[in-house]
């Protein structure tokens, strides 16, 4: 299937309630790839998480109001540990949906990297962006 452009997605839009939660770099060690060396073993990933979420305003100071990103995180370490992925975009949905299952997350944009998996690279992945069931207008 051929796309003819990339349209971005912003995640914080104060007319439709959005705010923009993030987690950069998280580091996890994971069970991953395809090659005969990469099985049976652990190596790190390292992700960016970025969720569209309920803008926090009605909530004040209350923490169990607000989508939180210690979750978040949490939820990335939960799918991780279910067990061995051959590919980063596997890796990379399942986390996706993980999140997307919080009716307060509207979208979400997830980054899975493999730092040193290509030589003289500092990491090789992938990013995608997937959008919740609530159909948001997320756009920036």
């Amino acid at each position: 299937m051929s796309k003819s452009f990339v349209s971005p997605v912003g995640f914080a839009d104060a007319r439709q309630g959005l705010a923009h939660l993030f987690v950069r770099g998280l580091t996890i060690e994971a069970e991953i790839g395809v090659w005969a060396h990469e099985k049976g073993r652990r190596q790190i990933v390292r992700l960016d998480i970025d969720l569209a979420v309920d803008d926090p305003r009605s909530a004040g100071d209350d923490h169990g109001k607000v989508v939180c990103y210690e979750w978040a995180s949490n939820e990335a370490r939960a799918v991780v540990a279910t067990g061995h992925f051959n590919l980063v975009e596997r890796l990379a949905e399942e986390i996706a949906d993980r999140l997307l299952s919080d009716p307060r997350v509207h979208a979400v944009r997830i980054r899975v990297e493999k730092p040193g998996a290509i030589r003289g690279a500092d990491a090789a992945g992938i990013e995608i962006v997937r959008l919740g069931v609530t159909s948001l207008d997320v756009r920036p």
